[in-house]
C-alpha cells in the first residue's frame, strides 16, 4: 500500500514539473499577447460506483477516492473558439484514484483533455460550470480467469476514460477559488476485451484553483513588487450563438471497430465490426443541431449463433442531438432496428464526438451500445458532406 501511495504521489509530481515547463515554455512563445491567463486545479473526489454486474458488490461498496490535477488555458481574445464556447477554457488534466481493492481493479490512473463551460454571468462571485473530459485510462488490472477471475467490470490494462463534472468556483480572493461540485466518471473499453460491465462512479468533489498570467514575470519579477497585472480575465457576457455557414447537410460515414465475445473473455480472440450512415443534419445555429438518418451494421462477433454471413448484417434509422463548438462536436443517436435485432434489444445509443478536418470532411470517434446502454463496441471512422445548403 506505502508503495502505491509512493508511486501515485511521483507520478502527480513530474505531472506538475512538467505542467510548468509547458507553461515557461507557451510563455516564451506568447511574449507580446496582453494577457496569457492560466489555471492550476487540484480537486478531491469520493462517492459510490454504480455497478450493473455481479460479482463485484462486495468489492465495491466502499466506494472510491481519487486526486484530480488540471492545468488549462482561459482564451482572452475574441476568436472563433471564444465566440462559439463563450470563452470557455481547456486544457490537460492527470487524475489517480483508489477505486477498491488494487489486487482487482489496480492502482488507475487517467490522462485527459477537458474543456470549462461557463453556466453563470462573469461578474457573479460564485460560478457555475459544466466540465466534460474525455481520456485514457491505465494501470487497470484487467479480468484473468487464474489470477483475477471475479472481475467483471474491466477486461483490459487500458479502458476509455470520461466524466463529467458540475461544479461552483467561488473567487476567495485575487489568484484562489474554492472548487466544490459532482461528478460522474466512466472507465470502459467498450467489448473491445470482455468482460466489459465497466466502472461507474458518481460523487463528490472538492478543491482549489489557483489563477494566474504568466505576463507578470514580463512586467515585474520581484517577490515582494505592488506593480502586477491582473491574475483573472473578466471574460464578457456571452455572445449570441452565431449562424452556420449552412443550415443543411448530407452526411455519408463509414467506421470499423473491433468486439469479443464474453465466451472468448481472457483470450485475445477478437472480431471485426463495420458502420455506414447516411445522415441528414439541419443546423439550428454553430453550437445546435439534430439529424436523422439510416445505418448499415455488420458484427463479425454474431458469427457463432449465425454462420450465414448475411445473418450479421443489420439495418437500423436513427435521430439524435448535436452539440457543435469550433470545430467538435458532441453527438448522441437513438436508433431502431428495422430488421432482426439479432438479439440486440430494441434500441440502441451511439454517443460519438466529431472533428471537423474541414467543412467537408470529417473524423469521428464513438461507442454503439445495445439493448440500452450497454456496449456493443467502439468504432473510428470518417465522414463526408457531399451536399450543403
Amino acid at each position: 500500500m506505502k508503495k502505491n501511495i509512493t508511486r501515485t504521489i511521483k507520478t502527480i509530481l513530474w505531472i506538475t514539473i512538467l505542467i510548468f515547463s509547458f507553461k515557461n515554455y507557451m510563455y516564451s512563445q506568447n511574449d507580446t499577447k496582453k494577457g496569457t491567463f492560466k489555471t492550476l486545479t487540484v480537486t478531491g473526489h469520493s462517492g459510490a460506483h454504480i455497478y450493473t454486474g455481479e460479482s463485484l458488490s462486495e468489492k465495491l461498496q466502499y466506494g472510491y477516492g481519487g486526486v484530480n490535477l488540471k492545468f488549462s488555458w482561459v482564451p482572452n481574445k475574441e476568436d472563433d473558439w471564444s465566440l462559439d464556447t463563450g470563452y470557455a477554457a481547456y486544457g490537460i488534466g492527470f487524475y489517480t484514484a483508489n477505486i477498491g481493492d488494487p489486487e482487482v481493479f489496480g492502482n488507475p490512473h487517467a490522462l485527459f483533455g477537458f474543456i470549462n463551460f461557463f453556466l453563470s454571468k462573469p461578474y457573479r462571485r460564485n460560478v457555475l460550470e459544466l466540465s466534460p473530459a474525455f481520456g485514457l485510462t491505465y494501470n487497470l488490472e484487467p479480468y484473468n480467469p487464474e489470477t483475477n477471475p471475479f472481475n467483471d467490470a474491466i477486461g483490459a490494462k487500458m479502458a476509455v476514460y470520461f466524466s463529467v463534472d458540475f461544479v461552483g468556483a467561488y473567487k476567495l480572493n485575487r489568484e484562489i477559488d474554492l472548487i466544490y461540485g459532482v461528478d460522474f466518471k466512466h472507465f470502459s473499453n467498450g467489448r473491445t476485451f470482455t468482460p466489459n460491465f465497466g466502472l461507474n462512479m458518481f460523487g463528490f468533489n472538492g478543491g482549489m484553483r489557483y489563477n494566474f498570467n504568466t505576463n507578470q514575470k514580463r512586467l515585474d519579477r520581484d517577490p515582494y513588487t505592488t506593480n502586477v497585472v491582473s491574475s483573472r480575465f473578466m471574460r464578457p457576457e456571452r455572445p449570441k450563438t452565431r449562424k452556420n455557414d449552412f443550415n443543411n447537410s448530407v452526411d455519408v460515414y463509414a467506421a470499423l471497430g473491433v468486439v469479443q465475445n464474453e465466451a472468448d473473455k481472457g483470450t485475445n480472440r477478437q472480431f471485426g465490426t463495420f458502420s455506414g450512415t447516411i445522415d441528414y443534419r439541419r443546423y439550428f445555429n454553430r453550437m445546435h443541431g439534430i439529424s436523422a438518418g439510416l445505418d448499415f451494421f455488420f458484427d463479425n462477433s454474431l458469427s457463432e449463433k449465425y454462420p450465414e454471413t448475411s445473418d450479421r448484417f443489420l439495418l437500423a434509422f436513427h435521430y439524435g442531438y448535436d452539440f457543435m463548438f469550433q470545430r467538435f462536436d458532441i453527438r448522441l443517436n437513438v436508433g431502431h432496428y428495422l430488421t432482426d435485432d439479432r438479439g440486440k434489444g430494441n434500441f440502441f445509443l451511439r454517443p460519438a464526438l466529431q472533428y471537423e478536418i474541414s467543412k467537408s470532411f470529417y473524423a469521428q470517434f464513438g461507442l454503439k451500445t445495445s439493448a440500452g446502454a450497454a456496449a456493443d463496441w467502439i468504432e473510428f471512422g470518417v465522414g463526408i458532406k457531399p451536399f450543403k445548403w
